[in-house]
């Protein structure tokens, strides 16, 4: 542990870019953009995150292509979505924070029947959602997706963004491609740990050449797939290590779980298999109540239940690494900058009160009132909140 551990709420410097402070609100889907563009529910949200006193919140989720997207009322990122885009880091801005776009691909975890679009995979797999087979991405296809992180950073950085957080976690398309359960290739992006990681390093590169040091550049980094056959911390550790090599990346937060195998792994506390089934018309919502426990499994809940995983990429690597997964008060936000962490990622709590930070650092005694329940995971189909307070 550091014995000179920072404030978590003095500035702090990210790449080339200052912050208020160590707290940075992580990225959570809004479920506000019905255009597929900023919208005025998508600015006030973020609004009040930065009013909330974080050093920087997080836009999620800008996908670089179209059939990047989960489904297709999400930003993706073109000329069109600028103009919103300068709106929402204007009013975050304004109100003392900084402003992060996270950047990716779904691949697998894309709904094509929503899209309209084929989903790519690093391989063929029979793909739930639009009940069609998700497509190998080509040799073709990872070029342009490539191509298309480096404008998607490159808008970002016009539209007044202060960050991009690169989305390699979740099996989003990067993190399938990290995936041996995923990635069955036999080509260059597959087989070998340095083949599967080879996306994740050629996006990392292309990024950098993209936007210089005008922004700051994270990557959203999963330890551990929580699935058989998926990637696991000791070869995490390893792509950690070749990403610093690179020195594409001014931090990494550390994340865990799938969005298309086991979602609540990163989550934990309560699976709110009842209300997933709600947002579904039938019969889809009858299969989701029945079963829906199988994929939304409980895992216990704890203050910073990510921390022992997160410990020996701590100990190996030099890169800034963001803390994320039970931060809800003073005593997590202390815990992480203790063990070394540079900065500390809040969502949920943030969702129920996006003042939390302000609060905390004026009285140390509050505490967050959420109760985990992830009841507010359903509502990432229509509008996220927190059922609690909404």
């Amino acid at each position: 542990m550091a014995e000179n551990a920072p404030d978590v709420f003095a500035p702090a410097r990210l790449g080339p870019i200052n912050l208020r402070n160590r707290l940075i609100k992580a990225a959570t889907f809004e479920g506000r953009t019905p255009q597929a563009l900023v919208s005025d529910d998508l600015v006030e949200f973020h609004r009040r995150m930065a009013a909330g006193g974080v050093g920087m919140t997080t836009v999620a989720y800008c996908a670089v292509a179209p059939e990047g997207r989960t489904q297709r009322r999400q930003i993706w990122m073109r000329p069109e979505a600028v103009a919103g885009l300068r709106r929402l880091a204007e009013a975050a801005h304004a109100e003392g924070a900084a402003v992060s776009a996270q950047i990716g691909h779904a691949g697998p975890v894309a709904n094509p029947a929503s899209n309209r679009l084929p989903a790519l995979g690093p391989s063929r797999r029979f793909n739930p959602l639009g009940m069609t087979a998700t497509r190998a991405a080509t040799p073709d296809d990872i070029a342009r997706i490539v191509r298309a992180h480096a404008d998607a950073a490159r808008l970002a950085a016009e539209s007044g963004f202060d960050a991009v957080e690169i989305h390699f976690g979740h099996n989003y398309l990067v993190s399938a491609f990290l995936s041996p359960r995923l990635n069955r290739r036999d080509d260059g992006y597959g087989g070998s740990l340095a083949g599967r990681a080879r996306m994740a390093r050629e996006i990392a590169r292309a990024v950098r050449d993209a936007v210089g040091g005008r922004i700051a550049i994270l990557a959203k980094l999963n330890m551990d797939d929580g699935v058989r056959g998926g990637l696991v911390p000791e070869e995490s550790l390893q792509v950690a290590a070749w990403l610093e090599e690179d020195g594409g990346l001014d931090a990494i937060e550390l994340t865990a779980g799938s969005s298309l195998l086991n979602p609540m792994y990163l989550f934990r506390g309560e699976a709110p298999v009842k209300e997933f089934a709600a947002v579904f018309p039938q019969p889809q919502r009858l299969g989701v109540r029945l079963l829906g426990g199988r994929l939304l499994r409980e895992y216990p809940y704890r203050e910073a239940y990510l921390l022992d995983q997160a410990r020996a990429f701590r100990a190996a690597l030099r890169t800034p690494l963001v803390l994320l997964g039970g931060i809800t008060g003073i005593t997590g936000m202390e815990l992480a900058m203790r063990e070394g962490f540079e900065f500390a990622a809040m969502g949920r709590a943030l969702l129920m009160d996006p003042d939390l930070p302000n609060r905390v650092r004026e009285d140390r005694s509050v505490v967050s009132g959420c109760t985990h329940c992830n009841r507010c995971m359903p509502t990432t189909y229509r509008r996220t909140h927190c059922v609690l307070v909404e």
